[in-house]
């Protein structure tokens, strides 16, 4: 089993831990008698568990392909800057350890 999948076998502990949050948030909006309060309370619990789906679907996915979206958009991303980079930065790096081997 590859890393990334292993990794994807780990998102059920935010995932559970969002559910868990959202529970208590639900059992205090029962107690509570002001109505903006709980409409508040409702919005909050029904984000928490759009992250805990949003987290647990990412791991099903990483678990199911072996591949992590978010690693490979970073991937991307520095390998796009060091392109950028490449044609600008890189004399001067050259210059730095020559001046700096004198």
């Amino acid at each position: 089993m590859s890393t990334f999948r292993l990794t994807g076998l780990l998102t059920i502990i935010p995932a559970t831990l969002l559910l868990t949050v959202s529970f208590f948030v639900l059992f205090a909006i029962r107690k509570i008698e002001t109505r903006g309060l709980k409409a508040f309370g409702y919005v909050i619990v029904a984000l928490l568990w759009t992250a805990s789906l949003l987290v647990f679907s990412l791991g099903v996915y990483t678990v199911s392909t072996g591949r992590h979206p978010m690693i490979g958009m970073m991937q991307e991303m520095m390998c796009g800057k060091m392109h950028k980079m490449g044609g600008t930065q890189m004399p001067m790096m050259q210059g730095e350890r020559q001046g700096m081997m004198k």
